[in-house]
C-alpha cells in the first residue's frame, strides 16, 4: 500500500468514526459476530490446533459449569491492517448462588485506535440458569463505551415475574434517561452475550448442518429476531474448497441482521465454529467504507 493510499484510507477510517458511523454495535459485532458467532476471519495459522471446548466436561454438564472461567481472545482485521482491534469474552460465577458474569470487552489498536482516540467497548451480562441449567437468561446487561475521556452507559434490567424491561440511558454530562417497556408473556430477550452461550450449549437446539435458529433479542427498528443458518454438508463442503486455512473448521454458519445494523449492504455475518463449538473465524460482509471485517480466535484457556 503506497503512501497516498494509505492517507486515503486513513481520512476516510477517521471520518466515518468521528462522525458516527462506525457505532458501538458495529464495533462490539466485529468481535464476536454481533450475536452469537465469531464474525471473525483473519486467518488461522497452519499448525493451530483446538484442543476440546472444556476438557473433561460433558455435555450433560449445566450451562454454568460447562462455561466456568472460559475466556476467548479474537484480534480483528480490515484493508490490509492485520490488527486494528483486539476483544476477549469471559464467563464466571458470581458471590451470589445461582448468579453469573459474562463480559465481552474490545478495543482499538494502531491506527484505528488513533482515529477512534483509543475506543473501549464493554458489555457486561448477568444472567441465571434457567430450565434446570439448560439455559442462561439475562438479569440485566450493561454496554459500555469510553473514547478518550468521554463515557456512555445504557443498562438494561430484565424483570420476568412483573414481566418489565427497564432501560436507563446515561449521556457523557452524568444525565439519565428511563424507559420501561412490558415483556409479552412467555417471551425471553437474550442479549447477544448471552445468546452466544446458549447457542453453543444447544440451548435452542442440537447445532447441526442444514439447520435454521431464531433467536429473540431485545426489539430495535422492529426487529425482535435474528436466523442462523448452519450450512448444508454441500454448501459446507464447497466454502471450504475456497479456504486457505481449513484446519479446526467444523461448521459452517450464517447470521442475517439487518443491514443497518452491521452498518453493511446485506447484513450478513459468515463464520465457522470447531468441531467443539468454538467460534473460531468469521467476516462481516461488505460493511460500507470498509469492506469485509474479519477476525480470528488467537488463543484459550
Amino acid at each position: 500500500m503506497n503512501l497516498s493510499c494509505f492517507k486515503k484510507l486513513f481520512q476516510t477510517l477517521n471520518s466515518q468514526l468521528r462522525t458516527g458511523l462506525l457505532t458501538r454495535r458495529l464495533f462490539l459485532k466485529l468481535l464476536l459476530g454481533g450475536s452469537l458467532l465469531s464474525s471473525l476471519s483473519i486467518r488461522v495459522r497452519a499448525a493451530r490446533a483446538y484442543p476440546s471446548i472444556r476438557p473433561g466436561k460433558e455435555r450433560g454438564t449445566s450451562i454454568s459449569e460447562f462455561f466456568k472461567d472460559e475466556e476467548l481472545q479474537y484480534e480483528i482485521g480490515l484493508w490490509l491492517f492485520k490488527k486494528v482491534a483486539v476483544g476477549k469474552i469471559r464467563f464466571e460465577e458470581m458471590g451470589e448462588k445461582g448468579r453469573y458474569l459474562a463480559t465481552l470487552q474490545g478495543e482499538t489498536l494502531g491506527v484505528l485506535g488513533f482515529a477512534a482516540r483509543y475506543r473501549v467497548d464493554t458489555y457486561r451480562s448477568i444472567m441465571e440458569e434457567i430450565d434446570g441449567g439448560k439455559r442462561l437468561r439475562s438479569i440485566s446487561f450493561e454496554e459500555d463505551v469510553k473514547i478518550g475521556r468521554k463515557v456512555r452507559k445504557r443498562t438494561h434490567f430484565l424483570d420476568y415475574q412483573k414481566r418489565r424491561w427497564i432501560q436507563i440511558r446515561e449521556k457523557d454530562d452524568g444525565s439519565k434517561t428511563r424507559e420501561e417497556t412490558e415483556i409479552p408473556p412467555g417471551m425471553v430477550y437474550d442479549d447477544f452475550v448471552t445468546a452466544t452461550y446458549n447457542f453453543r450449549y444447544g440451548a435452542y437446539g442440537e447445532i447441526g448442518r442444514g439447520k435454521t435458529y431464531k433467536v429473540a433479542t431485545f426489539p430495535k427498528k422492529g426487529a425482535t429476531s435474528y436466523e442462523v443458518r448452519v450450512a448444508s454438508k454441500e454448501e459446507e463442503e464447497k466454502k471450504r474448497k475456497s479456504e486457505k486455512f481449513k484446519e479446526g473448521k467444523e461448521f459452517f454458519l450464517k447470521l442475517f441482521l439487518d443491514a443497518e445494523l452491521t452498518h453493511s449492504k446485506r447484513g450478513v455475518i459468515e463464520g465457522w465454529l470447531s468441531k467443539e463449538l468454538y467460534p473460531v473465524e468469521g467476516t462481516i460482509k461488505d460493511v460500507i467504507f470498509f469492506g469485509d471485517i474479519k477476525g480470528t480466535l488467537v488463543n484459550k484457556p
